[in-house]
Order: C-alpha cells, then structure tokens, then sequence
C-alpha cells in the first residue's frame, strides 16, 4: 500500500491523499448516496454554469440554444462563495457551460477561486470542458481539480467535424476541425498520464449506437479513468435528431459491455430501463448492470442532490434538461431553500420514487415525458 500511494504522489495531478479515490464503489455524484444517509432527496451537489461561450457549436448539445457570442458579468465570487458555506451537506460541485476555458478571465476569477474553495473544504470537483484548446489552460486547473469530465462520440476527425461544428454560423474546415481534433486527444492523454481523473462521456444516439465499441477503445487508450455513457434525448439542439429505439439503445450497451475494457470503470446514466420494468430484455440488462465488475448505473442528479446555478444571472434551475423555469435565485435565496421548495412541488412528486433493492431513483422527468408520460412509478416495485 506504501508503494501505490508513493506511486500516486508522484503524478502532478494527483489528488490529495487524504481524499477518499473516487470509485464504482464511491461516486459522490449518485444522489442514492444522501438518500440513504438523510433518508430523503438532499442538496449535497451544486454545478454553476460558468459561461455561454464555446469554440463548438455540437448537434446534440443539452445547452445550445442559451451559446452566445458575447457575455454579461459574472456575479461577484464572494458571493457565490458564502452561498456554498450556506450548504450543509455540500459534497460535490461542478462547473459547465459553454466551454468553461474559453475565456483566461474566467478561468482566474471564477474557476481558480471555486476549485481553490473546494479543494480547502474536502468538496469534489469536476469540470465539463471539450479540452480542444491550449494545454496551458488545463494545467492550472489539474492541481485543484478531481474530474476533467469531456464528451468523446468520435472514431475519426471526420466525425468530430460532422458531429462538433453542425451549427456553427460561419463553416469550419475540415483541417481545422483535425488539428482540435488531435489536440483534444493529446490533452486528454497528457492530463491521464500525469494523474488526472478523466471521464469521457459518449452519448448513444443515430451516429454512435453502431459504433460505441470502437469509441470505447480509443476512450481506453487515451488512459481515461472512466467511461460515461447517456443515451441522447430531444433538447436544444438535438431536438430535430433522429431518435433511437429502447430496442437499439439497449443493443448497443449489451454490445458495449461484451467489448469492454473490464479494467476501466463504466458509468451508465439516465437509461430508459429500469428493475420495474415490463419487458423482460430491459429487467435483465438492468440486472446485468448491476452485477458488471466496475460498471455503474448512476441515478440523476439534478434535482435530487443537484441544482445549477446560473453565474450571471443567479437563477437557480432543477434540471438541465427539461422546460422548467427557474425555481429560485442565488442572489436573495439560499440554495437549500431552493431545493426544498422543488422537493415540495408535485412535478417532483411524480418522479420521487426509490427502489433500494435496485439503489435506483427512478427516472428523470425528460425521461418519464418521453417513455412513460402514463405511468405513475411511485407505485411500481423492482422486479429483479
């Protein structure tokens, strides 16, 4: 044991020794972990959206549609800051956007100081970035960071370029779309390798489902520590996709999980199938996901452990995904409140189910609306 943790000291980026190592076992994310500790739905998760630039413009990008070429201020950190002591049982935060890099201000006023905040109060941390831009800006994240969390949904630039620059207003070349292409996978590899925790999200859509597998390996030899993998759901700008079956999502993970690396953690997230099922194929995938060495079913955060702070204007939203309005703002509310006040209304009512023979939490409301708008699952029971 002496010689692994003087092994891991050794890396840059390596987390503090004291910090517990992040795990299938330990994912502090899992809003099943709080219900279990308070016996209720409890805010321990906070993500800021930190920007609304990027240097991509996605097709199935959740946040499209609020990009934009310019940007107001930020609210002052030092507020911010005091709204996170406010939060009792804060585990974890996260910081999204946009790209969070794309702007050096941002990155020293906002970011720096959230991480350096974290880090001091033993909070885990994780930043959803494309990583396509100069290795100089990750480097002065990585020391305070605990997850470099990145979208990878590629085999070739051909890909990355078809899939990254849909809607870009003015065309993208194929060369330039290449030379971010092999940034973002030498960054990626660079971070792995000096002991950063890397965590590639696929999402499983028209474009991967018949290809996860090969995007699995290239996830496994740019060293990333985990592999996340969503289905792709109509929102933003993904709305006018192509839609996948349950029968073609449910193919593509049993493909996945015959062709995986058994080494590297696997974590599945807002999957249309649960222990409470009716068809049989889905129960049994379900309970093939639960019995997998190093393969999670993550539960979903926002609104369950999770709410999401909006840095300019301080409204306080639920969910990434679905059409809910602000629930609250940062400015004159503590967050607690705020989630207690979403905890009480009877949208969340009808998704607040929980399963402790399956650790499951139900479905999200984006999911509910698109599979299962008559089904009530506060009276439904695992199966498995």
């Amino acid at each position: 044991m002496h010689g692994l943790t003087a092994q891991a000291e050794s890396y840059r980026f390596a987390p503090p020794t004291h910090l517990r190592p992040l795990s299938p076992e330990y994912d502090p994310w899992d809003p099943i972990r709080s219900l279990k500790q308070f016996g209720r739905h409890t805010l321990t998760s906070v993500e800021f959206t930190v920007t609304n630039l990027c240097n991509m413009r996605c097709e199935h990008c959740a946040v499209g549609d609020s990009l934009s070429m310019t940007e107001a201020p930020h609210l002052p950190i030092d507020l911010i800051l005091r709204k996170l002591d406010e939060v009792e049982h804060l585990e974890t935060i996260s910081l999204t956007g946009g790209e969070p890099t794309f702007r050096e201000e941002t990155i020293d006023r906002i970011m720096l100081p959230l991480l350096k905040y974290a880090r001091s109060r033993g909070i885990r941390s994780q930043l959803n970035s494309n990583v396509t831009l100069d290795y100089s800006r990750y480097e002065r994240i990585a020391p305070y960071l605990d997850v470099m969390h990145i979208s990878f949904n590629y085999t070739e630039a051909n890909d990355f370029h078809t899939v990254g620059f849909a809607h870009t207003a003015r065309p993208v070349g194929r060369a330039a779309a290449e030379r971010l292409y092999e940034r973002m996978m030498d960054n990626t590899r660079r971070l792995s390798s000096e002991g950063l925790f890397v965590s590639a999200e696929s999402m499983i859509n028209f474009r991967t489902y018949n290809k996860i597998s090969e995007i699995h390996r290239l996830i496994v030899e740019m060293g990333c520590k985990r592999h996340e993998v969503h289905p792709m759901y109509p929102s933003s700008f993904a709305s006018e996709l192509p839609v996948l079956s349950r029968n073609q999502m449910r193919e593509a993970i049993e493909d996945l999980l015959d062709h995986r690396d058994p080494s590297v953690w696997m974590l599945f997230g807002t999957l249309p199938f649960f222990a409470c099922g009716e068809d049989p194929k889905e129960r049994e995938l379900f309970l093939r996901l639960l019995n997998e060495r190093n393969v999670t079913v993550r539960n979903d955060p926002d609104g369950r452990n999770r709410v999401n702070v909006n840095l300019f204007s301080g409204d306080v939203y639920v969910t990434d995904f679905a059409s809910i309005p602000p629930f609250g703002n940062v400015k004159k509310e503590k967050l607690d409140d705020v989630f207690a006040k979403w905890q009480a209304h009877p949208m969340q009512g009808r998704v607040n189910c929980h399963c402790p023979s399956a650790s499951c939490c139900g479905p999200n409301l984006l999911v509910s609306d698109m599979y299962f708008k008559d089904v009530d699952f506060t009276r439904r029971q695992a199966l498995i």
